[in-house]
């Protein structure tokens, strides 16, 4: 295999020692307990879908000769490895908090991706690729308002969500390109970005949804409407730029990077050193030095 360009955009793997208390707080935002739970129900799904993105990029990488485009795919798969093994540290916590019934949702995730790792390669790399449309629209939206979003939470948690963030805009371009390589058809990609969405979105709706129904706001209506804010919040930001990635020419490199997003990676670069970790300021824009552990 040829030597890979000493300026290809390699994804940078950061292993970063994020370390959450035993005792957690389910409501990590407590202005915004929805809110907490909302994200929560995107993490519970990370243990089982990162694993199925994985292995499903390690098998398209087994055609793949292109050094640049492997590389990537290796890269990937190790960003992809460090998110999930800390989603389910966080998850793990969060169950143990009070909320046994997620064990149950959990379950059903694991046996639905086991029927979907029996689909063709072809059907599983155009789920991988997206799922990463989603990801980047999501990004740009926690960024754009994340003093909004996270103010005056737990800075452990929005410092590991958004260091999650930063990562998928990192690695944007490397599942739609291997889908290219691999197994290539606008069809099957345009219905990728629908099946792994609404997938990924029902599971997240019914976690927070039995959370809520654990805490007893599920039948207060103040909550239910806040909660059905920050879903539209969601749908107005996000389902639109995945809605434009349905394009026939769509390339994530033609989406340009948030500012903050270049500024944290520039910012944390010695956080590849396993004795840092990036800790932000919920309430400012700036970006603080890395914390030592």
């Amino acid at each position: 295999m040829a030597d890979i360009p000493a300026d290809a955009p390699i994804p940078v793997v950061r292993r970063i020692p994020f370390g959450f208390p035993d005792d957690l707080k389910p409501h990590w935002h407590p202005d915004r307990p929805e809110w907490s739970h909302m994200i929560t129900g995107g993490s519970l799904t990370m243990p089982y879908l990162e694993p199925f993105l994985i292995d499903t990029m390690r098998e398209a990488l087994e055609d793949i000769t292109d050094p640049v485009a492997r590389a990537e795919g290796i890269a990937f798969i190790a960003q992809e490895g460090q998110h999930f093994r800390h989603h389910r540290q966080y998850n793990e916590l969060i169950k143990a908090s009070g909320y046994p019934e997620l064990a149950d949702i959990e379950a059903e995730m694991e046996a639905d991706y086991a029927a979907l790792r029996k689909a063709s390669l072809r059907k599983r790399m155009a789920y991988t690729a997206g799922f990463e449309t989603m990801t980047l629209a999501f990004t740009r939206w926690l960024v754009r308002d994340r003093i909004y979003l996270f103010k005056g939470s737990d800075t452990r948690v929005t410092s590991f969500i958004l260091w999650h963030m930063v990562e998928e805009t990192e690695h944007k371009r490397v599942a739609h390109k291997i889908y290219q390589m691999a197994c290539p058809g606008y069809w099957a990609r345009a219905y990728g970005v629908f099946h792994a969405g609404l997938h990924v979105i029902h599971y997240t709706r019914k976690t927070y949804h039995a959370m809520l129904k654990r805490d007893g706001r599920w039948q207060d209506r103040k909550s239910r409407w806040t909660t059905f804010g920050m879903a539209m919040r969601f749908v107005a930001n996000v389902i639109p730029p995945m809605l434009m990635t349905l394009l026939p020419g769509h390339d994530p490199d033609r989406q340009s990077d948030p500012d903050w997003v270049t500024d944290w990676i520039e910012n944390y670069k010695v956080a590849s050193d396993p004795k840092w970790i990036p800790l932000l300021d919920t309430a400012s824009d700036d970006i603080p030095p890395p914390h030592p552990v």
